[in-house]
């Protein structure tokens, strides 16, 4: 039955070849959703092993937080803004659980991040998730989940205001259209607890800001940030 099975997915994949969600080639028969020449080029930042990261200088001052990483560095026209495409744009989801994984198993060699209580994803408004089907941040946030062994906690955080397009924004009006658009309950889940905070892009942090501030009233222990790439 299993080499029937097999024989089948062999046939159907002359059709309907799996595709990289990086580079666009076909996947061979034991990769999965990232070819192995994408996966070894992926540019890491590694400042998972540096406390006075880009992204942790990048939220200085504006964030009360215990640590701050970002997996990937983000560039236009890139490999990574493809796999950000394909995430949020091209109904991808499996693209953020692969990346969390992958650095789910880097973090898991350091106690900063291994031992938080929560991750809590940066959340979307329900009219944006009813257009894509679900939160990118959300899927970073279960492979993350996966491999720490840290739950996921979708109860706690959500936005109340659907705010425009932060793309073509500057900082400031980044910062004013993130004023207010969160909120949550729940909060005494929070209380002394170390969460990680995982958003899928950081680059001016204002969402990040919006979020942490938001947190920091239900009193936790600490607040981390993760997040899949850095754009700062």
């Amino acid at each position: 039955m299993r080499l029937t099975s097999s024989y089948l997915e062999d046939f159907l994949s002359l059709f309907f070849p799996e595709l990289c969600a990086s580079c666009g080639k076909n996947l061979f028969k034991n990769e999965v959703v990232i070819c192995t020449n994408c996966l070894y080029n992926l540019p890491c930042t590694n400042f998972h092993l540096d406390r006075e990261n880009q992204a942790a200088r990048q939220l200085y001052g504006r964030i009360v937080f215990e640590n701050a990483a970002s997996f990937l560095y983000f560039k236009k026209g890139s490999k990574v803004q493809n796999l950000l495409h394909q995430l949020k744009y091209n109904h991808r989801p499996e693209v953020g659980v692969k990346l969390g994984e992958l650095y789910g198993r880097e973090l898991k060699k350091h106690k900063l991040y291994a031992e938080a209580d929560m991750i809590i994803p940066v959340p979307l408004h329900p009219a944006k998730i009813r257009r894509r089907g679900y939160n990118q941040s959300e899927c970073f946030a279960a492979g993350l989940s996966a491999v720490l062994n840290i739950p996921v906690n979708n109860s706690i955080l959500s936005r109340s205001v659907s705010t425009v397009s932060q793309t073509k924004k500057s900082r400031f009006e980044r910062y004013e259209n993130m004023k207010g658009a969160f909120s949550i309950r729940n909060s005494e889940l929070l209380k002394e607890k170390h969460v990680l905070l995982v958003d899928d892009v950081l680059t001016t942090g204002s969402t990040l800001e919006g979020c942490a501030a938001c947190l920091e009233t239900g009193m936790p222990k600490k607040i981390s940030i993760l997040t899949l790439a850095f754009a700062g």
